[in-house]
């Protein structure tokens, strides 16, 4: 079973328009109404894709039941902490001439540490049962880094791999609690590192304590980058538009399913190397799959097709460093 644990859930509103002009009104037909977070898009995933999945998540108020009537009627097993204050909602303004998303995100309310402890708690306790767990998200005020990474320590010392995408502080408390694998897109990983070159930034988080950084270039594909071995890079040869809100969900969707598995993703054998091909090759693949679908959460049925078109590329990081030095 793969634990999924989302601290900041919403319910996510999503719109398309023909062409978004700021300023204007427009018309539209009627939008998606979902249990939404990035924990919950990596359950909805996983649990598409005929994984043992459970979620845990917050909820309250008249959004918190908006957000469980959802989960319940899309039958991602769930396990709810209930919250005083209501739960956020986020709003997601697709493009479809552009091909791009717009989004608007509540920040959420602050969890009281009674709350913050019980949803820790649980994560921690149905946990220590998971082949992997994935934590995910933004992180309410109230349930900041330190509690973050108090979580990851539990987990990880119960000997439960865990995979974090998050932002910010977050990243490098998950990394010094010694989480096995970190998802950052390329803007999160230079805000966290204040490096610009992805490899170094992930290389930074490895020193942090991490075991493998995945990062999200967008249409650049995405590298895998073990402690030890050669990184690799997955890349779809061509560019495809739609909601990219769940791309990195699905990512995440991916890693986790690795974890599982019991792929050893950070050595430098022979059968590591493989294991980072085969998760840049799906997670690659699943994550522009995501691209194609109106709501963040799904795959497209083509994510198998997809698959194999994706280029995978060893990095020879010693040229590259002989290049840089010419």
């Amino acid at each position: 079973m793969i634990l999924t644990v989302t601290p900041n859930p919403a319910v996510d509103l999503t719109w398309h328009v023909d062409a978004l002009q700021p300023g204007a009104t427009h018309r539209v037909t009627t939008g998606a109404s979902r249990a939404g977070g990035k924990g919950l898009n990596v359950a909805r995933v996983l649990h598409a894709t005929g994984h043992d999945v459970l979620a845990v998540a917050t909820a309250g108020g008249a959004t918190g039941d908006e957000l469980r009537a959802d989960l319940e009627a899309s039958g991602v097993p769930h396990r709810l902490v209930p919250t005083r204050a209501a739960t956020r909602r986020t709003v997601a303004i697709v493009d479809e001439r552009a091909g791009d998303t717009s989004i608007l995100n509540e920040l959420g309310a602050s969890l009281p540490s009674a709350e913050a402890r019980a949803l820790a708690d649980a994560a921690a306790e149905l946990g220590r049962d998971a082949d992997a767990v994935a934590i995910s998200g933004s992180l309410p005020p109230g349930f900041g880094r330190g509690k973050l990474g108090a979580l990851v320590e539990r987990l990880v010392d119960a000997g439960v791999p865990v995979v974090v995408d998050t932002s910010g502080p977050g990243i490098l408390a998950a990394a010094s609690a010694g989480a096995t694998a970190l998802k950052p897109n390329r803007e999160e990983l230079a805000a966290a590192t204040g490096l610009d070159d992805p490899l170094d930034g992930a290389r930074t988080l490895l020193a942090g304590g991490a075991r493998v950084v995945v990062v999200s270039l967008g249409a650049d594909g995405l590298l895998v980058v073990g402690r030890d071995g050669a990184p690799v890079r997955g890349r779809l040869p061509r560019v495809l538009h739609g909601n990219a809100t769940g791309a990195g969900d699905a990512v995440v969707a991916a890693i986790a399913v690795s974890l599982a598995e019991g792929d050893d993703l950070w050595s430098d054998t022979d059968a590591a190397a493989d294991a980072r091909a085969r998760l840049a090759r799906r997670a690659t693949a699943w994550s522009a799959s995501a691209v194609l679908m109106p709501l963040a959460g799904e795959l497209s049925p083509d994510h198998a097709a997809l698959a194999d078109e994706v280029d995978i590329t060893t990095i020879d990081e010693d040229e590259d460093e002989d290049e840089d030095a010419e």
